[in-house]
């Protein structure tokens, strides 16, 4: 499970105590998560099926009493007992065998797929949050912000320089920004009960957090070579080869069976007769032979193989054609989030070199609210888009690493 955490994360760069942190809820969901856990049961189920491949068929066995009983030379038959073991064809069973291996081998595919899934979901699950708790937390800077300039529009009411309507203002604007709040508070509330029902425990639970993600200074490098090697591409090729041997085993199956069987027959003495086989029993061995002569069924199931197969490869085509859409999808995203980051990063800059302006001119008792509002709402407008660039780049690289790595 490690192994497969530092592969799909490996080429992230973010903080260490955040990569610690996201590890640890991972390792927890690998554990614990009850979707994890049936496919790896189905996995178990397909691999005790190899086991059952590798019987003979059933033995059969008559018991068979004469009614009326015949008269033999040497005596009269009372009862028959017979018994039969037909043989499959050479090979047949290690065919069969073969042939539940790469069935088993297509659903631990299915294994590999779900533990991907799971770790992309946690993780962005994850980001989601840390999303929402930096929101948080912006708005309440803003609010305390919010509360000094209505400290200062207080004081220019007493002097007169300005009106009770800039207080109002100011405090209807905490308003809102408290109800923003309050509503991401709810949706981080519902955004914790998805990871921890990911992790597969209480969703009351609280989660840790780490206090900053960070945008990365430089993209990672993206090997798309190995979208080649994704599990639900490799899923196909087991598939395919589950075929080959399905028709290995059809081969194998049309060949004649050979059988081997006894016949015991128990005689009764003649009475008052004296010779050497009176009242011998007797013993038949018999060799038998099943021969598929109408095999059309074998017939048609080698062409439906050859179709399966021609379906396989298009389906897998299909595959990739999707996961390389998707790729690239989330390469241009990723691109898009970090020139978005770095354009808010300038305008914040900007911002706040606007907000010093207007605190400085309230010395010189010039002071506009209005200005003040306009400031104050583009500043969080660009402090808000600044964390869902850095949401966006986690949540498209966590796409990126599922499909290469």
């Amino acid at each position: 499970m490690k192994k497969l955490f530092f592969i799909l994360f490996g080429v992230l760069s973010f903080n260490i105590s955040n990569a610690q942190q996201l590890e640890i809820l991972i390792e927890e969901g690998l554990v614990s998560n009850p979707e994890i856990q049936i496919f790896e049961l189905k996995y178990q189920v397909a691999q005790e099926k190899v086991n059952e491949a590798n019987t003979l068929p059933n033995t059969q066995i008559g018991i068979g009493y004469f009614v009326s009983e015949p008269e033999t030379r040497t005596g009269a038959q009372r009862f028959k007992i017979s018994t039969q073991q037909m043989l499959p064809s050479f090979g047949s069973i290690t065919a069969r065998e073969n042939y539940r291996n790469s069935l088993a081998d297509a659903v631990y595919e299915d294994v590999a797929i779900s533990k991907r899934k799971l770790v992309a979901s946690i993780s962005q699950s994850y980001y989601n949050l840390y999303a929402l708790k930096d929101k948080q937390t912006v708005l309440d800077e803003n609010i305390a912000l919010l509360k000094t300039y209505e400290e200062l529009a207080l004081t220019s009411v007493e002097t007169g320089k300005a009106s009770a309507v800039d207080v109002l203002r100011l405090q209807m604007r905490q308003n809102e920004i408290e109800q923003l709040k309050q509503v991401l508070e709810q949706d981080y509330l519902g955004e914790q009960t998805v990871l921890n029902k990911l992790l597969n425990r209480e969703k009351d639970i609280e989660v840790s957090i780490d206090d900053e993600l960070t945008m990365p200074s430089e993209s990672a490098l993206i090997n798309s070579e190995n979208l080649v090697l994704h599990p639900e591409l490799l899923k196909y090729d087991k598939l395919y080869k589950s075929v080959e041997k399905s028709e290995l085993l059809n081969q194998k199956e049309r060949n004649p069976m050979l059988g081997f069987g006894l016949d015991y027959i128990a005689v009764s003495e003649r009475p008052n007769m004296n010779f050497s086989d009176n009242g011998k029993d007797i013993v038949m061995p018999m060799v038998s032979v099943s021969i598929p002569i109408f095999n059309n069924a074998y017939k048609s199931k080698t062409k439906q193989n050859k179709l399966q197969q021609n379906e396989i490869n298009a389906q897998k085509q299909d595959k990739l054609n999707r996961l390389e859409t998707l790729l690239d999808k989330a390469v241009k995203n990723s691109n898009s989030a970090r020139i978005s980051y770095n354009t808010q990063v300038k305008n914040l800059k900007q911002a706040k070199d606007a907000e010093t302006i207007l605190v400085k001119s309230y010395e010189t008792g010039t002071i506009d609210f209005n200005d003040v509002l306009d400031i104050q709402e583009l500043k969080l407008k660009f402090q808000i888009n600044q964390i869902e660039s850095i949401r966006t780049y986690y949540l498209q690289s966590t796409i990126i690493n599922y499909l290469t790595n």
